[in-house]
């Protein structure tokens, strides 16, 4: 796994120094490398420093939070299936930042639309794990997961529906549709305590999510604390998926494929998945940022779009195989 890790921090290193580069700003590369290096014109160095990079580092935080949590939530679920966005978790926290900007709770304070999404998805996985202890399968989860977003779906579009003014519809339509750009490192400074917090705490729940891959009996026997680690799971998801829909909107989907991907490479460890899926998912959704930032289209693409029209396809695939593998 550490060569695996190593290959990872290698490639997201790369691709956020690329993303200093790649622009629609009309730098050319020497301009841009510069700018990168602290030399050149200012205005290069704005772009690059002040434009650029936070929005990278957007898109890396927001995947890699949301690649730790689907793999967490698939060790605690026992469903490779599971992630944020599927089982309802995201589409909760987007309700709930939704609510806190629709009431204008949001000029409060910076930290209020974080708060209100970490509430959101901290109450959809809640009701996610009620299920579990009730002995729901993959497939019941599932359903509840569908349940849940077209839930919280419909009182989102309830919400643009009674927006006061096209202004505030207008700004709910596209934070709902994903997206980095405009991001600023106050943003980032914003969310790191949030990712890093429920990172610890899925972290920390890494050894029990290895022995619950035996089955919950068998892990109680060998002394695991399912329940510590079931609420470790539930709270470190939340704080993960609050945070980033609160930074980037809705991003479906990167939860899934990452872990995904990555699975064979840890012998399907649960515990071992957690960092590996976590670096995937952050160079995936930083190399989708750079993608839509070059596509020739007249409005920029909006990465959640970009990620579902990718992801999509990748989850119906995944869905396949494991029904032809359990057939």
């Amino acid at each position: 796994m550490s060569r695996l890790v190593v290959l990872l921090v290698l490639v997201s290193v790369v691709l956020f120094a690329g993303s200093a580069i790649v622009g629609t700003a009309p730098l050319s590369l020497a301009e841009s490398l510069s700018a990168l290096l602290g030399q050149g014109d200012a205005a290069a160095r704005v772009i690059v420093w002040e434009i650029r990079l936070p929005r990278a580092a957007a898109a890396f935080g927001v995947g890699a939070a949301l690649g730790l949590a689907g793999a967490a939530l698939q060790g605690l679920l026992q469903n490779p299936l599971a992630e944020p966005g599927v089982l309802g978790v995201s589409a909760f926290a987007a309700l709930g930042a939704v609510i806190a900007i629709f009431f204008g709770l949001a000029g409060l304070s910076g930290w209020v639309v974080p708060l209100a999404a970490i509430l959101g998805a901290g109450l959809a996985t809640l009701v996610l794990v009620a299920a579990t202890l009730r002995g729901a399968n993959s497939v019941t989860l599932l359903l509840i997961g569908i349940g849940l977003s077209s839930f919280a779906g419909a009182l989102i579009s309830l919400a643009m529906n009674l927006a006061p003014n096209p202004y505030s519809l207008s700004d709910l339509v596209n934070w709902m549709m994903g997206s980095v750009a405009n991001r600023s490192w106050a943003d980032i400074l914003l969310a790191a305590p949030a990712w890093a917090a429920g990172a610890a705490l899925v972290v920390l729940a890494g050894p029990g999510l290895r022995a619950l891959s035996l089955g919950e009996e068998t892990a109680a026997s060998l002394g695991a604390d399912v329940r510590r680690t079931r609420l470790l799971v539930i709270a470190g998801t939340a704080i993960l998926a609050g945070a980033s829909v609160a930074t980037a909107g809705a991003i479906g989907f990167v939860g899934i494929v990452a872990p995904h991907l990555v699975r064979p490479f840890v012998r399907h460890d649960p515990q071992r998945l957690l960092v590996p899926s976590a670096l995937l998912a952050g160079t995936l959704l930083m190399s989708a940022d750079i993608l839509v930032r070059v596509l020739p289209f007249q409005q920029e693409l909006k990465l959640g779009v970009a990620a579902a029209l990718i992801g999509g396809p990748v989850f119906i695939w995944i869905a396949a195989r494991l029904g032809r593998a359990s057939a």
